[in-house]
């Protein structure tokens, strides 16, 4: 009698079940995997498809939106296209790469992994990650709905991150999505000048709309070679929300696609900078115990061997509330908050857990959403408060509550000196 039609006894069936289901779905995922394998569709061509630069580039199907492509060799030669897709409607997506001088071209299935936190917005951050031929090292990616057409009909897109780099920088900081004709100009130059003294080296800002002001002082930190600006121009193809969750508006997608804009910048900057910061431009990691972040970095990274996410929480310190120190009369014609006349924060409330930003060693982030990480290598850590904190000077969080329950906090001020120089030499030298 064969194995499976014999007694009937529980433990034989359990095997029998176990055994069967492992075959089928060993089938599976080995099928999958063949699924996805490139596969020649042509040869002897050469690839005239347009080249874009363009920062959002939507497809014929309008649901799906590709941001940038990047050479990702971490767990096997693949493509990871930083995209926005409808999470229903988003089904299958082929890489079409084109692979000189011999004149093939390959076509991978596409697996479309849609980050996990979409805050119930239809469209959400998405890796489009294809396994690239093996003996091909292409230069360029084609995303096309169907592994079927012409390649010279679809826009081509550089495959970045290519070429293995030597760091040129410590810190780049990724402020995402400056929207809403931003204008807080004084704090912004307040902001910049800070993370030049805390040992940033580029700022990279995906730029949306700003006030002509504000486009004056980017061209100057621009020149300067601080800043590099990403156009983010997303309300032109979605709804776009200045919200975090859908029920409040019901819009396409979040904070203006902050969240694919932080992930571009990850992969943008991961074989150019050591660490990479994430947060807004109303926000500084203020260094409690070291006087700059280099030597609060390599302190952290000695103490959690292995760590590559590193968490630290947000204070606020409402712009409602300030102090008449610092009021500096030639700042008083510039548009903005003075952050050095606020150093009042809110205390800690029991029930609310205070959102974190972060610093991280790029190669180490697979996915990021805005206050951790989804997905990683290594582990990560919640920076102590005695350590660092984010000075966050904003509207109050809080607004009923009086001065006298306020803490007063006055750590920016140690660096008060350096900070007014620094800021006076910029509002001379951009003319404003």
């Amino acid at each position: 009698k064969m194995f499976c039609g014999g007694k009937k006894s529980y433990f034989a069936a359990t095997v029998c079940i176990i055994t069967l289901t492992s075959m089928v779905t060993f089938s599976y995922i080995r099928l999958q995997r063949l699924a996805h394998l490139p596969k020649i569709i042509q040869e002897g061509r050469r690839c005239r498809g347009e080249i874009t630069n363009k920062t959002i580039t939507p497809l014929k199907d309008n649901r799906t939106f590709i941001i940038s492509p990047y050479f990702d060799d971490r767990e096997g030669k693949v493509t990871r296209v930083i995209g926005i897709v409808h999470h229903e409607d988003v089904k299958e997506l082929y890489c079409w790469f084109c692979c000189q001088p011999h004149g093939k071209i390959y076509v991978s299935k596409a697996k479309i992994d849609v980050h996990s936190d979409r805050f119930g917005f239809p469209y959400g951050a998405a890796d489009i990650v294809c396994v690239e031929p093996e003996n091909c090292d292409p230069t360029h990616v084609s995303i096309h709905q169907s592994p079927h057409g012409n390649i010279d009909q679809l826009p081509r897109f550089e495959i970045k991150n290519r070429k293995a780099e030597t760091f040129s920088v410590d810190f780049t900081v990724c402020i995402s999505a400056m929207f809403g004709n931003y204008n807080n100009v004084l704090q912004f130059i307040q902001s910049m000048e800070m993370y030049k003294i805390l040992g940033v080296q580029k700022v990279v800002v995906y730029k949306n709309s700003c006030s002509q002001l504000m486009e004056k002082v980017l061209k100057f930190y621009m020149k300067e070679g601080t800043v590099e600006i990403i156009p983010w121009p997303i309300n032109s193809y979605l709804k776009v929300s200045s919200k975090w969750h859908f029920s409040m508006d019901g819009t396409h997608i979040g904070y203006y696609g902050q969240i694919t804009a932080l992930n571009d910048c990850i992969y943008r900057n991961m074989q150019r900078s050591k660490f990479v910061v994430l947060n807004d431009a109303d926000e500084i990691i203020l260094p409690l115990k070291h006087p700059d972040w280099k030597t609060m970095m390599s302190s952290l990274q000695e103490q959690n061997p292995g760590t590559g996410i590193f968490l630290f929480e947000n204070h606020i310190f409402p712009e409602t509330i300030s102090t008449p120190v610092f009021n500096i009369s030639s700042w008083n014609t510039v548009p903005g908050v003075n952050i050095l006349q606020h150093v009042h924060r809110e205390p800690d409330r029991k029930e609310v857990i205070n959102p974190k930003k972060m610093i991280i060693d790029p190669r180490r982030v697979i996915q990021t959403s805005v206050h951790s990480v989804l997905r990683a290598y290594g582990t990560s850590v919640n920076v102590p408060m005695d350590v660092a904190l984010i000075y966050h000077c904003r509207v109050p969080l809080q607004g009923n509550l009086p001065k006298e329950s306020l803490i007063r906090d006055t750590s920016l001020w140690k660096y008060n000196s350096s900070l007014i120089m620094n800021v006076n030499k910029v509002l001379r030298q951009a003319v404003l």
